[in-house]
């Protein structure tokens, strides 16, 4: 059996008085790709902080022991100087600077006569991005790179200090199925290699793939630790440790009662903000009440821009196009116009435009329609505060109060916070944008029931998601998109993974496939 190059051991935390973790347990082997899972708030990433001295010794109860020593780390700067890095879901890249520039921030660079040798940095970086694939001129601005691509700066920034225990948290979250391919590909290389990997992931069917260990998190403990190559090893058995309880099929039944239209979209065309490209052409797509319409697409094929841009033309530059609602013509030239046309747009990224992270749960339910709960210029405080409980209770947001800062919620949670604050508009059209990126498996579900819910109110709902089995398992009708364009549209009943793959992958220079 190989040797454990890491021990957490009795690891307690709390925050505010409110135990995150309670006597958790971890053993780490050498070379082995090592899954942790558990729902959000389970308590993942705070251990993995700890780990890494994001929180430091004295904040936290328990022994970290390392390559058989107990160690104490006091910064980041501590646990990287033993070979340990961690790469955040939010990428820590600034996108201005070269890749070059990025993989080396924070590192010393090679020098001469006291000044940066940019020729050698330049060539160590391609050294670099030798060994994690990435085929790029170092010299290219990060903003100039997909997210994929952006991953692997950041494991390559990993690389550039020889580190031998590599922590990914959610790496595939933002990646469409070819890029995860590609960044898995090379965490079996790595491990191969001898890089010892903690992997953080809610999609389960990765970490099927390429963990050899997965230990379950639950409420803050250690649940169990199970051996990958055991048969006995399923999706269903992790889920099953993770929420405590079976979840026997992973999206809600429901009975679609499809009435009218609702809304309608022709030839909506859109160009780059700053760039004399056309990002959406001739875009045409409708929704009727209680239905639930997808809109699958690859990563750049312009999902978010087309929400973004119908809605108040948050995004780019209007060229042409209409919209309509239960058959009568509307405009949305402003984000207040399209709200007060019964439209709300969830963006896939919550935390920048979703949601105002140091403020309360109250405050951000109604931040959508403060028109609802004010008198004469002024906010009722009362009514504030008594919607913001009634949406708690009725979404099962997990909190302690609605006075609780946003931020400090779970990845689940905070998606409800952003389905109460449009459902508060009364908006009829719901454009929710990758809804459960980033969240587990449980409180997955519990967002396919709210959307459920209001479909089922007779509202309609535009679902944009990088998952097609998600896509597959919720919509009604699925509409395909590649390079700004639709290219096909699918009753549910027609549709299939690979059928979709084939319709998103249209280049236009080519005909539509018929």
């Amino acid at each position: 059996m190989t040797s454990a190059i890491l021990e957490m051991r009795g690891i307690d935390k709390e925050f505010s008085g409110v135990k995150v973790l309670k006597n958790v347990s971890l053993d780490v082997r050498q070379g082995e790709i090592h899954a942790i899972c558990g729902e959000n708030g389970a308590g993942k990433s705070t251990l993995v902080k700890i780990l890494s001295g994001v929180y430091p010794h004295g904040e936290f109860g328990g022994e970290i022991v390392w390559d058989g020593q107990s160690v104490q780390f006091g910064s980041i700067k501590d646990s990287e100087s033993r070979g340990i890095a961690i790469i955040h879901q939010e990428l820590a890249l600034i996108p201005y600077l070269s890749i070059a520039e990025n993989l080396f921030l924070g590192s010393d660079t090679p020098k001469r006569n006291g000044l940066i040798d940019w020729n050698a940095v330049n060539q160590q970086a391609e050294e670099v991005l030798a060994k994690v694939g990435l085929r790029e001129n170092v010299t290219t601005p990060i903003n100039q790179l997909g997210v994929g691509k952006q991953q692997l700066v950041e494991i390559g920034k990993a690389m550039a200090k020889d580190v031998r225990l590599l922590i990914l948290d959610e790496p595939t979250a933002a990646l469409n199925d070819n890029d995860s391919e590609t960044l898995l590909q090379l965490v079996r290389e790595l491990r191969d290699s001898g890089v010892t990997i903690i992997l953080i992931s809610h999609k389960l069917n990765e970490i099927v793939e390429v963990a050899d260990r997965t230990t379950i998190l639950r409420d803050g403990q250690t649940i169990e630790t199970l051996d990958m190559a055991d048969p006995e090893t399923t999706q269903n058995k992790i889920i099953r440790l993770m929420v405590g309880r079976e979840l026997s099929q992973r999206y809600p039944e429901r009975t679609s009662r499809i009435g009218e239209e609702l809304l309608r979209v022709v030839g909506w065309t859109v160009r780059h903000p700053t760039q004399d490209r056309v990002i959406i052409k001739d875009a045409s797509f409708n929704v009727r009440h209680g239905e639930v319409v997808g809109i699958a697409g690859l990563m750049g094929a312009g999902r978010t821009e087309l929400a973004m841009s119908l809605f108040g033309r948050s995004y780019g530059r209007y060229v042409a196009g209409h919209v309509f609602k239960d058959g009568v013509e509307i405009t949305t030239r402003t984000v207040g116009e399209a709200i007060r046309h019964g439209i709300a747009y969830a963006t896939e990224d919550r935390k920048v435009y979703g949601l105002n992270l140091i403020d309360d749960v109250r405050h951000n339910i109604a931040m959508a329609a403060k028109g609802k709960i004010s008198r004469a210029g002024f906010v009722n405080g009362n009514e504030e505060l008594a919607v913001a409980e009634d949406y708690r209770d009725r979404m099962n947001i997990r909190t302690n109060s609605v006075m609780q800062i946003v931020g400090s919620l779970s990845g689940g949670n905070q998606q409800k916070v952003v389905l109460a604050k449009w459902l508060f508009t009364d908006a009829d059209v719901l454009i929710l944008d990758e809804p459960t990126r980033g969240i587990d498996v449980g409180a997955k579900y519990e967002i396919y029931t709210l959307i459920n819910a209001m479909v089922e109110a007779g509202k309609a709902v535009v679902v944009i998601s990088s998952e097609l089995e998600e896509v597959l398992g919720m919509c009604d009708r699925i509409y395909t998109l590649a390079y700004g364009r639709i290219t096909g549209e699918f009753a549910i009943a027609d549709a299939n993974q690979e059928r979709l793959m084939e319709y998103m992958t249209i280049e236009p220079a080519k005909e539509p496939v018929k």
